[in-house]
């Protein structure tokens, strides 16, 4: 059974950077694209980031790209995202995600396979 826990979130002001990580368990780690999603109250869930199994390929949401990274470590099973110059719409539940897919994109939250349980970032103005 895979199992994905994230950790990290928490309150931030407006131009601030907080991180968020991912442990994962039950698979071959390195084998596997992940992924980190958000959803926002009353909003869909929708993709942020992207990170191959090796680590060295990566794509991001437009709404993100040049603030937050994505990286892996595949010797501790976690992958992470670091957020810089946080906005307030930023403010969400951050989902960490493992896919079976093959191709390294904007994922459709139907290509997920497990999703974690989600860490709430708060971002305030």
């Amino acid at each position: 059974q895979v199992r994905l826990v994230e950790s990290g979130g928490g309150l931030v002001q407006a131009g601030g950077s907080l991180s968020v990580s991912c442990a994962a368990s039950g698979r071959t780690f390195s084998g596997y694209n992940m992924g980190w999603f958000r959803q926002a109250p009353g909003k869909e869930r929708e993709f942020v980031a992207a990170i191959s199994g090796s680590g060295l390929s990566t794509y991001y949401a437009d709404s993100v790209k040049g603030r937050f990274t994505i990286s892996r470590d595949n010797a501790k099973n976690t992958v992470y995202l670091q957020m810089n110059s946080l906005k307030p719409e930023d403010t969400a539940v951050y989902y960490c995600a493992t896919t079976l897919s093959r191709r390294l994109g904007a994922y459709f939250p139907g290509e997920i396979d497990y999703w974690g349980q989600g860490t709430q970032v708060t971002v305030s103005s």
